[in-house]
């Protein structure tokens, strides 16, 4: 079947309108839409390189396993590339009107007449119908940006997930590892309890010591039994959180081999506070949200002036299907639409996107002071941190002096037990303290990467997880 001729001119003359067509509502551009910025963090270690990938640092291969097998099957994640597709696909559909749709047609009737019954009439026809609605206003031009601009943020939302992912499985990591730390540290001192509860006993036999001696050392002996079954609680738990942040069952065999924490390098370099607009994705998705509902306003407003519809419809009809193509009939025609009364509709609409467009703003700016103040907190964690472990680790060497001189005490009869029993509980209670507050640390390294952001996002693909 032959095209009409003026299918194609009018596509040609609806592209000359779409690029002849003014703007004259295009948002501008905001200048500082960010706010005010402190001029750089209070600990600023030097410049960083956004797209790195923070947990490389730690040399373990069985944590980038980790990590590179959640990218690939994080069921969260799954969820973010479904939704990036149907942005994606709701960006197409915005732009389809810049374009004039072609729809095909056709048609088969047929009679008989009452007056003869032995006359009978067919017809059939085929065709094609078009139509284009000239976007003089730039409604539509709008209307595909701010959709690209939404999908472009959804796609942000995906990266600002796969940082918070990453960061989750190696906290699980840590948090693994530290409570086999805490294990073997409660197995040495439930030993080393075990120990003193042999001396007590063997000087209770020789009335050097009381039962009250006994039974305060035994009791000791049985709370940190009890702590073991609740450390290895915790870690099969944090084990099933591990399973179903790679998108697996609970109890499924891990590969998690290691028994000691790595000790943190220096403090990472931070940058600049202003280059948290790049390498957050949470912030490059609120920024692009706020150009979004700007050019939502563009639209609204657009809405408010006259549309000018162009519609053409040719049809080849006959009595006999191989006569269909001797007859034809086109038709062109133009609508022009005015809004006159519509009870305020449109000018409200214009209000609303106004109002979300200042909503979007103000959510941006928030998330950027958030987004300060993450690093800030990080940053601060990091220093208080480090010397909270130095002191602890010189009390711990201040209460171990103090046990062995009260042990030597209580074995030459100048004191009784309880002294060696309050440094004893002392110590052990320090010790595993400093296991936990070395894992805080390790932890605050993994915040301060996560409020870092970076741009290494950016490689991860919806198959592959991520591509180098």
């Amino acid at each position: 079947m032959k095209i009409p001729s003026f299918i194609p001119v009018l596509a040609m003359a609806a592209a000359v309108f779409s690029l002849a067509s003014c703007s004259p509502f295009a948002p501008e551009t905001r200048l500082s839409a960010e706010g005010e910025l402190p001029p750089a963090f209070s600990l600023y270690p030097g410049d960083r390189d956004p797209s790195l990938r923070w947990w490389e640092e730690f040399s373990d291969p069985e944590l980038n396993a980790l990590i590179q097998s959640a990218f690939s099957d994080n069921l969260t994640l799954k969820k973010a590339w479904a939704r990036l597709a149907q942005a994606r696909a709701i960006a197409v559909q915005a732009g389809s009107g810049i374009y004039p749709d072609l729809t095909g047609v056709a048609d088969a009737a047929h009679s008989r007449s009452s007056a003869n019954s032995s006359r009978t009439a067919r017809e059939y026809s085929v065709g094609l119908m078009s139509g284009y609605e000239l976007d003089l206003w730039g409604k539509i031009r709008s209307q595909q940006e701010a959709a690209n601009l939404e999908a472009g943020a959804v796609r942000e939302d995906l990266n600002a997930a796969a940082v918070t992912l990453a960061a989750e499985v190696a906290i699980r990591w840590a948090n693994i590892i530290s409570r086999r730390m805490q294990n073997r540290l409660l197995e040495k001192q439930l030993k080393t309890n075990e120990t003193y509860l042999e001396l007590v006993e063997l000087r209770f036999r020789k009335a050097m010591a009381s039962a009250l001696d006994v039974y305060q050392q035994r009791q000791l002996v049985e709370q940190v039994r009890a702590e073991i079954p609740l450390v290895e609680y915790d870690e099969q738990l944090l084990m099933h959180e591990m399973a179903l942040l790679l998108g697996k069952p609970a109890r499924t065999q891990l590969q998690i081999n290691r028994q000691d924490l790595p000790i943190p390098a220096q403090t990472p370099a931070a940058g600049l506070p202003a280059d948290l607009l790049l390498s957050r994705p949470d912030v490059r998705a609120a920024g692009l949200r706020l150009e979004s509902a700007d050019w939502d306003t563009a639209v609204a407003r657009a809405d408010r002036l006259p549309a000018i519809s162009l519609t053409a419809r040719a049809v080849y009809s006959g009595e006999e299907i191989v006569r269909v193509f001797d007859n034809w009939l086109i038709g062109l025609a133009g609508n022009l639409t005015a809004p006159i009364l519509d009870g305020q509709k449109r000018s409200a609409e214009v209000d609303r996107a106004e109002a979300a467009a200042d909503e979007n703003l103000a959510a941006f700016r928030e998330t950027v002071l958030t987004a300060v103040k993450e690093v800030e907190d990080a940053l601060a964690g990091e220093v208080g941190q480090r010397l909270h472990i130095e002191g602890l680790e010189r009390e711990i060497d201040a209460a171990s002096s103090a046990l062995n001189e009260a042990r030597e005490r209580y074995r030459k009869g100048l004191n009784d037990y309880l002294p060696v029993l309050a440094q004893l509980l002392a110590v052990q209670r320090l010790e595993r303290d400093l296991v936990s507050k070395r894992t805080e640390l390790f932890i605050n390294r993994i915040n301060l990467h996560r409020a870092l952001g970076g741009v290494w996002t950016r490689s991860l693909s919806p198959d592959a997880g991520s591509k180098g």
